[in-house]
């Protein structure tokens, strides 16, 4: 693990707001407060003119520009193809991981002003759910906005850090660090969700199940009260303001308004405009429950499953944490009560709670692996440096076989899902034909049993195996998680007692010479 020099931050690169965070020297993790005064900055970026990119406008002015220019929801498109994600800005294509990367840049940028301080080196977070190919391209993201990643760091275990931080549990050595406590982080964000079963001591944290979705936030939720606001002016007036992009980015924006406000009160209305005609419609908490419940529906059976996966009961829970600002839907918190039986914990801020934990987990780093370097009190390295954090791989790892019988495409897992890191899988297979010199492997990850309802995250090239092989010549295959998640696929023959040569090509992940390009790119580009 190598640090550049300058500070080193955590960032949670949220679906819908952004969040900076640092350790101080005496161990509080505080949210940096962007060049307007806020801790979060939307993940919104408006494409404005050659060279330049704005990112955090508000929608009101989002709405005003072409919708072609106004890049969203970006982290739901991290890993995509050039294929799946088709965009053009100054002539060029873009991707996701550039257009994050410009979100990354505006931290970096407002960070430095406000610290009066270099930053070099980040911590960044994903869904626990993000597969191999979405990690990379987070960590590519960080690399072209010239930020040295040290490590992606799963949110919920991120919150942890955070929760275990704020009642004095993290690191601090004392009588109490034998006591093990199990929590359940519920993690329901703009865009993505995840529930996850960790089990702590001040010293130890150990990840014992998780499951998630990242095509599961609160967009959603707004989304189901546009499509209602539009569905009734489509009744009243006949027509579909939806065709309208500039109309549905500003709706976009009076929706999410309009959830906030029935957080807080029984009932709101919503105004709308569309070619000179005009409606008010008011919704009540119980009607916005009423249309979305079978989203509520599924974080509930997620945890449930999360808990069996777990071999944990609610009863055995010290807390059920919330993170995210979608957890602040009032009937989030109900409906877990209802189902776990146990009132859910509102310590921690859901807006900065994962940028916090993501500093803290810098901070570990930072004292066990540059203790000089690190900005913070020796007592409090000494303190940091103790920690150990245990997590599982968030899905299973495996290949393309062909099943004897039939001679039909499987899923061959060679390491399941939730299974602890570092973690390693050994499998013996033989060559098809005589002289084989080389041996394709699908990797994939998922549990299906079809292959195509699983990922794709490359191909695995065996090369160079010793001439003259007979058809039958054993070739092991070895697959392993490191301790960061991050996959090693190796190989052996075993008739020369060779090892042979092997690269992961992961479809669709930038090569180093597109990363450099894009680095280049997004350095040449002004930020607002």
């Amino acid at each position: 693990m190598e640090f550049q020099e300058g500070l080193t931050v955590g960032i949670d690169l949220g679906t819908t707001y952004s969040t900076l965070a640092y350790l101080d020297e005496e161990g509080e993790p505080i949210p940096v407060e962007n060049e307007d005064g806020d801790c979060e900055t939307p993940s919104l970026i408006l494409l404005a003119t050659t060279g330049h990119v704005v990112v955090g406008p508000n929608r009101m002015r989002a709405a005003m520009e072409d919708p072609k220019n106004v890049m969203e929801r970006v982290k739901r498109h991290m890993g995509e193809t050039e294929d799946d994600f088709n965009h053009t800005f100054d002539g060029r294509k873009i991707t996701p991981e550039f257009l994050s990367a410009l979100i990354l840049k505006k931290l970096k940028q407002d960070a430095e002003k406000k610290l009066g301080k270099k930053i070099g080196n980040a911590v960044i977070t994903v869904p626990y759910y993000f597969n191999d190919l979405r990690r990379k391209a987070t960590q590519d993201a960080g690399r072209i906005g010239g930020l040295n990643v040290i490590d992606i760091v799963n949110e919920p275990t991120a919150a942890t850090l955070t929760f275990a931080w704020r009642h004095h549990e993290l690191g601090v050595g004392l009588s109490d660090s034998t006591q093990t406590k199990s929590v359940l982080v519920f993690d329901l964000g703009g865009g993505t969700f995840d529930a996850t079963v960790v089990e702590y001591t001040p010293t130890h944290f150990h990840v014992l199940a998780t499951d998630g979705d990242v095509h599961l936030g609160g967009i959603d939720w707004n989304d189901r009260l546009l499509e209602y606001v539009a569905e009734q002016f489509k009744q009243q007036h006949g027509e579909d303001l939806l065709e309208s992009p500039e109309t549905s980015q500003l709706m976009r924006f009076e929706c999410d308004q309009a959830k906030l406000a029935l957080s807080e009160n029984e009932k709101t209305s919503i105004a709308c405009r569309y070619h000179g005609k005009s409606m008010t419609t008011e919704i009540t908490r119980a009607q916005f429950e009423e249309m979305t419940a079978d989203l509520t529906q599924r974080s509930l059976d997620t945890v449930d499953l999360v808990l069996k996966q777990a071999n944990v009961k609610s009863s055995d829970l010290y807390a059920v944490v919330l993170v995210g600002g979608s957890t602040l839907m009032p009937v989030i918190g109900r409906r877990l009560e209802e189902e776990l039986k146990i009132k859910p914990n509102r310590d921690l801020s859901p807006y900065t709670a994962v940028a916090q934990g993501a500093a803290l987990h810098a901070a570990i780093l930072e004292a066990k692996h540059r203790p000089e370097g690190a900005e913070m009190a020796e007592k409090l390295k000494r303190s940091l440096a103790r920690v150990r954090q245990d997590d599982v791989n968030s899905h299973g790892l495996g290949m393309v076989a062909r099943e004897p019988n039939t001679n039909k495409e499987i899923n061959y897992v060679m390491i399941p899902r939730n299974t602890q890191l570092p973690a390693e899988q050994r499998q013996t297979f033989v060559t098809n034909q005589d002289g084989q010199r080389r041996v394709h492997v699908k990797v994939i990850q998922g549990e299906a049993p079809d292959p195509e309802a699983c990922a794709q995250i490359g191909d695995l090239f065996i090369r160079d195996l010793p001439a003259g092989l007979p058809k039958g010549s054993p070739v092991e295959v070895i697959y392993s998680f490191d301790q960061m998640g991050r996959i090693h696929i190796r190989a052996e023959d075993k008739t020369s007692g060779k090892s042979a040569t092997t690269q992961i090509e992961r479809s669709g992940a930038l090569d180093d010479e597109q990363l450099d390009a894009l680095t280049l790119l997004a350095s040449q580009y002004k930020v607002d």
